[in-house]
């Protein structure tokens, strides 16, 4: 079982199609985004009766041939976001957190609640904050807590999460996570883990690599094409900081960095007092 999943891990990413027609017995027309129609051999382990039209499938990168028919009835985005219409956490159950809990309302609440301040002012609106620190020291408590006084949807995904092995899936999935914003605005799009997909890009190396990289430049094309007047807000979380790509967190795409310590003993106080009254 162990190496069967290791040589799974192993092969070359696939390319994922949609079936436009079969043609024969032998050969298929699918439709590949964003490269164009092509009229692609078939796997002899495939049986064309199940190759039907509008099938998800998956084609070899190296030739084109469709050697996979993929689930196309549950989205794997569907299933990897949690939506929560409005979430129950409040900023009081974030004990000793006070210098954050001030700094996110002045980059996140403020301009949902108050757009005509900036508007007044004639300066953007922030459309993303950075969570960094420790796993363990309350940021994705406090982001959904500043949805939860904001009225915002919640919709959580983890970096990790968008990392396909198909290639083009990690991109499409991160422009679905955005139509998802938009449809369920004013929402808050949390991405934990971004360092799993936000790293610094290096010179292309496996065909892994590259595909995270894909990801990562249809997110920052996501960023930059998205208002942050459309009441959509933008809160990613990661450990590692040292390792995020500048190009993700320039002003206009990130534009606050918010600490998150190791709790001293004050903080510590504070949160067993909250836990300890309620």
């Amino acid at each position: 079982m162990l190496r069967e999943e290791l040589q799974l891990l192993q092969e070359q990413g696939s390319y994922v199609g949609e079936v436009v027609k079969p043609m024969d017995k032998k050969k298929v027309l699918v439709k590949v985004h964003p490269e164009g129609k092509f009229v692609v051999d078939i796997d002899k382990n495939i049986d064309i009766a199940n190759v039907t039209p509008n099938s998800r499938v998956a084609l070899r990168n190296d030739s084109y041939t469709l050697h996979k028919i993929l689930p196309n009835k549950v989205d794997p985005l569907v299933s990897l976001m949690m939506v929560e219409k409005v979430p129950d956490s409040t900023y009081e159950m974030v004990g000793g957190l006070d210098k954050q809990i001030k700094e996110i309302k002045e980059v996140i609440e403020l301009p949902v609640k108050h757009p005509e301040l900036f508007e007044a002012l004639g300066i953007a609106q922030p459309k993303g904050v950075l969570l960094y620190g420790p796993p363990g020291t309350g940021k994705t408590l406090l982001a959904r807590a500043v949805a939860h006084h904001t009225d915002c949807t919640f919709i959580r995904v983890s970096g990790s999460e968008l990392v396909q092995k198909f290639i083009g899936e990690g991109s499409r999935m991160v422009r679905e996570l955005f139509v998802m914003a938009r449809e369920h605005a004013p929402s808050i799009i949390f991405m934990d883990e971004i360092d799993s997909i936000g790293s610094s890009r290096i010179d292309a190396g496996s065909g892994g690599d590259s595909e995270v990289q894909r990801t990562m430049l249809e997110l920052l094309n996501q960023l930059d094409g998205f208002e942050a007047t459309k009441n959509i807000k933008v809160i990613m979380a990661t450990n590692r900081i040292d390792i995020l790509d500048p190009a993700l967190l320039r002003p206009g795409r990130i534009d606050r960095k918010i600490e998150f310590p190791p709790p001293n003993e004050e903080a510590r106080l504070d949160r067993l007092h909250w836990l300890v009254t309620n």
